[in-house]
């Protein structure tokens, strides 16, 4: 709850600073270890990059996948919602539940965009979001994203990808909880919002900038018909 302050003062999460994706001048490497081709035409990759609106609002664009949630995962079922996880108490991150067709778009690919779209070196905080409820993880539903995953780590690492170690979580997924129904689609609601606009639109940007292939312009929303 703290840092949602910042919409309200712009300028000092200006200060702080903001994701990846202001950085990023050029595309992340693509993994090495591609996903295991599938069969099943819907999988789902469950992520925490810091506030679940930027992260929704990037994932929406991508080409192969059906849906976006933001939510809770990595700790128990938050009984109180959006605001107890933002005591920090709970052992939950905010994060997305990607719904996608494997034969259109690899989890594989979803981790270059992710790693693109976040700093993995910051450590229970991302930007100006701060706490262990805003930590990098990636919760993995089977072997494969696993085995996916942490050879992407070790690449990024030995490529030096970033200016630091990278400290994003890899962990098995045991639960997702929706957020309240106002976080969702909050990005394509709010693009004006300063917090957005500083942190979240530059995320869009680095999709649609580095990753054209991957880009689509009408974004999936778990709410189509809510104005």
């Amino acid at each position: 709850m703290k840092s949602k302050l910042m919409l309200l003062v712009p300028a000092f999460a200006s200060i702080l600073g903001c994701a990846r994706a202001d950085e990023t001048t050029k595309p992340l490497p693509a993994p090495a270890a591609a996903s295991a081709p599938s069969k099943l035409t819907t999988e789902t990759a469950v992520l925490a990059g810091g506030c679940f609106w930027g992260m929704q609002g990037v994932f929406q664009h991508v080409k192969g996948v059906t849906q976006v949630v933001s939510g809770f995962s990595g700790g128990a079922n938050p009984a109180g919602g959006y605001e107890e996880v933002s005591s920090g108490t709970t052992g939950n991150a905010e994060s997305i539940r990607i719904t996608f067709d494997p034969k259109q778009v690899s989890f594989d690919q979803i981790l270059r965009v992710y790693f693109s779209v976040m700093d993995p070196t910051e450590l229970n905080y991302q930007g100006p979001d701060s706490g262990t409820q805003y930590r990098s993880a990636i919760f993995t539903t089977n072997a494969d994203q696993k085995r996916v995953a942490d050879a992407y780590v070790v690449q990024l690492g030995k490529a030096h990808a970033f200016s630091g170690k990278i400290v994003t979580e890899v962990t098995p997924f045991h639960g997702f909880y929706q957020a309240e129904d106002y976080h969702q689609d909050y990005l394509i609601h709010h693009p004006s919002q300063p917090y957005i606009a500083i942190n979240d639109l530059p995320k869009v940007s680095t999709l649609k900038k580095f990753y054209p292939q991957m880009w689509r312009e009408q974004p999936v929303m778990v709410f189509p018909n809510r104005s």
